[in-house]
């Protein structure tokens, strides 16, 4: 199992991803979460409001729940970052038939 890491510009766009992720089977689940980000973008420093999903998935369908991001996503530069996870094993089992 692992968990996908996605920064999205706002809530819509969070919920539109994981939405169209689900539709898709590729990912069993996403929480999503208010956060503040400071980062460098095109020689400034920004400091801003976004939200992440954090997105249960098979480490199989990981590339292609980051294509699916990169087609759909606003940014040019959209943030996917693959995290390794070990869950309970019940809780593993309804990933995978939720994934199927």
């Amino acid at each position: 199992m692992v968990l996908a890491y996605i920064v999205c510009k706002d809530e819509p766009e969070a919920v539109r991803i994981s939405k169209h992720l689900l539709r898709k089977k590729l990912i069993a689940c996403a929480n999503l979460f208010p956060i503040r980000s400071l980062y460098r973008w095109k020689g400034k420093i920004v400091d801003g409001r976004e939200v992440a999903v954090l997105a249960k998935t098979a480490a199989q369908r990981f590339s292609s729940v980051q294509k699916e991001v990169e087609k759909i996503h606003s940014y040019e530069v959209p943030c996917v970052l693959k995290l390794p996870a070990t869950a309970n094993a019940v809780y593993e089992r309804w990933v995978k038939r939720e994934l199927q």
